[in-house]
């Protein structure tokens, strides 16, 4: 089998992007981790598919392939990258565009200066929608204190931007121990579905630095959605105002919130075109 694709990046955060809207291609999950493969295939945190509108309403339905090639919920750089990737290939002139993710819709919008910004909807706390399971924490006020495998406790606040995220302040992301803990915050019991674990570095109330290990991925260069979850934990802490300048490893994020119940945190950043491409598939995946 053989596909055409476009290589993308979001401050770092890179994306092979597929056009589905024609008709859908027979991927399984073997396929997806080809493509995302660094050696073998194109290279890829994660693979975004670009589908027909399944209902009324909304312009193109967006999903999100891990580089594990399991489908997750929401992915914030991806979304800036699909918006310039509809719009680059012609597939709609609409501005803002309305897309269908897992767990609801996505308002993305392309700005005068190059930047994509994107209304993510209003973060979720209660432990059934992030999933969070409460019996595997201990309490601590609004946030949680997990017990991490070796006898090490962290505290976490715990929120879901469309998917699941665990944040916690350090003193330097350049030092935070995410390869050691990553792995072991992604799966731990707390979290049925793995979690993004985020570790954010405060320098003022309206800049910060971020790492993210994500569920599936590893550490990326940056995490829209975890740039989001790190910005509304820092608020809902006391830490943070909004706006907020997040600087990843990739690149600069600017994150709103007003901090108010029920209220869309909107993500603003870049979004870049690397290359367009043809692959093969090899014939035994």
């Amino acid at each position: 089998m053989r596909i055409r694709f476009t290589k993308m990046h979001g401050a770092g955060n890179d994306f092979v992007v597929l056009d589905e809207t024609q008709h859908r291609l027979p991927l399984t999950p073997a396929h997806y981790r080809y493509l995302a493969d660094r050696h073998r295939g194109v290279g890829a945190d994660q693979i975004l598919s670009v589908r027909p509108p399944p209902h009324d309403g909304v312009d193109f339905e967006y999903v999100i392939h891990n580089a594990d090639g399991g489908e997750v919920e929401q992915c914030g750089n991806g979304s800036r990258c699909f918006v310039r990737y509809v719009h680059e290939q012609g597939l709609t002139t609409r501005n803002p565009v309305r897309v269908q993710v897992k767990q609801g819709q996505l308002e993305l919008r392309e700005l005068a200066d190059g930047r994509v910004q994107v209304d993510m909807g209003a973060p979720a706390f209660e432990p059934a929608r992030i999933p969070f399971l409460p019996e595997h924490a201990q309490p601590e006020g609004d946030h949680w204190r997990l017990a991490l495998p070796g006898g090490e406790t962290v505290a976490m606040d715990v929120v879901s931007m469309g998917n699941p995220h665990a944040v916690q302040r350090v003193d330097d992301v350049d030092t935070a121990p995410v390869a050691s803990q990553g792995p072991l915050i992604e799966h731990h019991p707390a979290f049925p579905q793995r979690v993004n674990a985020g570790f954010l570095q405060v320098q003022t109330p309206h800049q910060v630095r971020l790492r993210v290990f994500e569920r599936g991925s590893g550490e990326t260069l940056a995490c829209g959605t975890g740039a989001c979850a790190a910005v509304v934990a820092g608020i809902r802490r006391g830490w943070l105002a909004s706006p907020v300048e997040v600087q990843t490893r990739g690149g600069a994020l600017r994150i709103e919130w007003t901090g108010e119940a029920g209220a869309s945190v909107f993500m603003t950043g870049p979004a870049t075109t690397v290359f367009h491409g043809e692959l093969e598939f090899p014939p035994d995946l």
